[in-house]
């Protein structure tokens, strides 16, 4: 039976970390036993939730090895998938740690090229899943991908009753918006893009976020702002997130963790105000770790319990 959750990836990727002790030029680097993770928006949220005691189906198109190797590194954290096979190759990024000044790089390379008729079997498979709650599409697309794509995914919830999430930026961002969906998680710069602004500070984000939210656009904005915390806006109430100071050691799985935390509470039931909280906790859980690691249930749990106590909900003053 497939769970109430899936995860759609478009530009999956083999994720290889390793560490070395300093980057010099034309020299051969000493490299640590490169540690490999499956990568890419959807798949990380899928991960992540099922990191937190949930289940969610990593939805994704994939091939070559590095395809086959992602579906087999989601077997053994039992990640339920659904993959489409396509012709080209999925890609291979890799993340250095350079220990002796403790700074991380991040070598992201472009998607394979996906057919639309890839594309289309891809979407076809999702609309005939049964008993699907929450469809959450995150990462980017690759160059080939029209950018309505999720625009389209927004018309496949919207005719089977699914709430939609959406992790992404620019053009299908925009597009999708047009259409309308659940929730969407822009940081200050894309919000700034949403609306046609070069910036937006923080205390004007709410907004711009309503402006959004009264054209139809999202019936949730979810305005990440990194050390901030995140705003929750809709269309009556205001929260603002602010998590404990902590020991960041890398921000990289950050973003998917806080949406896995927010989709995982609405679908045990839990309010979209304790669901955002509880996603900032998962957050900041995750940049607990190095590398490309996402949260643990025990951190966030323990954050989620910190953010609670000094929460704020600011009805809007009409």
């Amino acid at each position: 039976m497939m769970p109430s959750i899936i995860t759609i990836t478009f530009n999956p990727a083999l994720d290889k970390s390793v560490t070395v002790e300093a980057l010099i030029p034309e020299k051969k680097l000493k490299c640590t036993s490169p540690i490999y993770e499956p990568g890419g928006g959807g798949i990380n949220v899928a991960r992540a939730i099922r990191k937190l005691g949930g289940s969610a189906v990593a939805c994704f198109l994939a091939g070559g090895d590095a395809g086959r190797e992602i579906g087999r590194l989601l077997a053994d954290e039992q990640v339920g998938t659904m993959v489409t096979e396509i012709g080209g190759r999925t890609r291979e990024n890799l993340v250095v740690f350079e220990s002796s000044v403790q700074v991380q790089y991040l070598f992201d390379m472009p998607g394979p090229r996906i057919t639309d008729e890839e594309i289309s079997a891809f979407l076809q498979r999702i609309e005939l899943e049964q008993g699907v709650k929450f469809i959450v599409a995150s990462g980017s697309l690759p160059d080939c991908v029209p950018a309505d794509v999720f625009a389209r995914i927004a018309r496949i919830a919207k005719r089977t009753g699914a709430k939609l999430i959406l992790d992404t930026s620019g053009d299908a961002l925009k597009l999708a918006l047009e259409e309308g969906v659940y929730l969407i998680k822009p940081n200050l710069r894309e919000l700034a893009l949403l609306v046609g602004e070069e910036t937006i500070e923080p205390e004007h984000a709410i907004d711009f976020a309503r402006e959004l939210i009264d054209s139809g656009g999202s019936e949730v904005i979810v305005v990440s702002m990194g050390a901030l915390g995140a705003l929750m806006v809709t269309k009556t109430d205001v929260l603002r997130i602010t998590p404990p100071e902590l020991n960041i050691k890398s921000t990289v799985g950050a973003g998917d963790s806080l949406v896995a935390g927010i989709v995982l509470s609405l679908e045990n039931g839990k309010s979209i105000e304790e669901a955002v909280q509880y996603g900032v906790a998962c957050g900041s859980a995750a940049t607990l770790n190095a590398g490309t690691q996402l949260c643990s249930k025990a951190d966030a749990d323990a954050i989620f319990e910190m953010i609670q106590k000094k929460a704020e909900v600011k009805p809007e003053i009409v």
